[in-house]
């Protein structure tokens, strides 16, 4: 893992945040430690990317951050959350991720892809449709069934349709479908890739015992629960270049009795560190009916920090700390803690698409506008400059929101 340490650069010059701080994974380098994370738009049109989604990740990436990580993009058609998923399955949807990820990079930006099959928790709505099971209504309007596969037939909830319960060769043809996935985003030119194994989909699934209930080699003991996602992980490093930077998006607790627990997931985070996983993405929660966390647990600012200093601690592995992070200052406090690596920014940046530029002023790491898309920067040095002469600061009086 990099070393928390302050950069000076000249003896008059105030040091450099963390949160600006330059970060190697293999052969990749952040320019500083902001992640967009990885949210889903539900605007892809038979898994291709749409103007809406160019639109999109190309804001994200003129605001500034490091990294910015495309939503959960699926490697086969039927294993689509939503109809509105983007996906991998197929080679028409290299040239337009293509497109996409020459123009993130124009802005500085590195670029990743998350992988996942949506596993029992297929066959639903367009969140913004209403988030639950498939209607004959959307039917109707247009979108195709899709059929949940799962560890074990049990249903997300009451009234959701029932996983098949996946057998040798269901299980043996995901696995390649990850691999053929993962070729294609490489065919793309992401600089690397982060593989769902959180919120209740397939591979994550496959861990819990609240979706889990085999008694073959896939489930019962916690070695028998993690040997698909090792699988996988092993697969893809295969194919990957030594030099490009594998990460993972983990669950580090169910949050419920009887579920996956922190204690689980330190044990994992060694063998994925060992199969050659860089860097988890801690998140949790995910396998019951609301939304990716939770639903019943107090979330504020932070509230999942700990699970990350946890797995940092005690696996030996580099992470990223995600979860209503919604200030620079606190994403520094964390950073200088040794709590993690990477801080992940998501809802904040879709309220504030420029949050990390205006952290860069907040922070005093750079008081103009010369890194600033050219279109922009020159109209804002003008009017910062006039701002300056009336004694105003461009971001005003309300700065960021303090955490409460």
């Amino acid at each position: 893992m990099n070393s928390a340490r302050l950069i000076r650069l000249e003896p008059d010059m105030p040091d450099i945040p963390l949160l600006f701080q330059p970060y190697t994974l293999r052969g990749v380098t952040l320019k500083n430690r902001v992640v967009v994370s990885p949210m889903g738009t539900y605007s892809a049109e038979d898994g291709r990317l749409t103007p809406f989604q160019f639109a999109h990740y190309e804001r994200m990436a003129m605001g500034g951050a490091g990294l910015v990580i495309m939503e959960q993009t699926f490697v086969t058609r039927a294993g689509r959350v939503s109809n509105g998923d983007p996906g991998l399955w197929a080679d028409s949807h290299i040239e337009p991720m293509s497109r996409l990820v020459s123009e993130m990079k124009r802005y500085g930006a590195r670029t990743g892809i998350q992988i996942s099959h949506g596993g029992r928790k297929g066959g639903q709505q367009r969140a913004y449709d209403g988030n639950g099971p498939i209607t004959e209504r959307d039917l109707a309007a247009g979108d195709e069934p899709l059929y949940p596969m799962g560890a074990s037939a049990l249903p997300l909830a009451e009234e959701w349709l029932t996983p098949i319960e996946m057998n040798e060769a269901q299980i043996e043809g995901i696995v390649e479908a990850f691999v053929a996935g993962a070729r294609r985003a490489l065919l793309a030119s992401f600089d690397l890739l982060e593989l769902h194994l959180a919120h209740g989909y397939l591979l994550q699934s496959f861990l819990s015992p609240l979706a889990n209930q085999r008694r073959d080699r896939w489930g019962g003991s916690l070695e028998n629960r993690m040997r698909l996602p090792l699988t996988v992980v092993e697969r893809l490093r295969d194919i990957m270049p030594d030099s490009m930077p594998l990460l993972a998006r983990l669950s580090v607790t169910d949050w419920m009795e009887g579920g996956w627990t922190e204690d689980d997931s330190v044990i994992l985070a060694g063998k994925l560190k060992e199969a050659g996983v860089d860097l988890i993405d801690c998140s949790s929660g995910g396998n019951m009916r609301a939304g990716a966390t939770n639903s019943n647990l107090a979330r504020g600012p932070g509230y999942q920090v700990a699970l990350s200093d946890r797995l940092r601690r005690e696996a030996g592995i580099a992470t990223a700390a995600v979860g209503m992070i919604r200030t620079p200052q606190y994403a520094e406090e964390i950073l200088q803690g040794g709590k993690a690596d990477l801080v992940c920014i998501g809802r904040q940046i879709l309220f504030n698409p420029f949050w990390v530029r205006h952290a860069a002023w907040e922070m005093g790491v750079e008081r103009d506008f010369a890194t600033w898309p050219e279109p922009y920067g020159w109209w804002l040095d003008k009017w910062a400059r006039a701002l300056a002469a009336n004694g105003e600061d461009p971001l005003g009086p309300e700065r960021f929101p303090e955490p409460s």
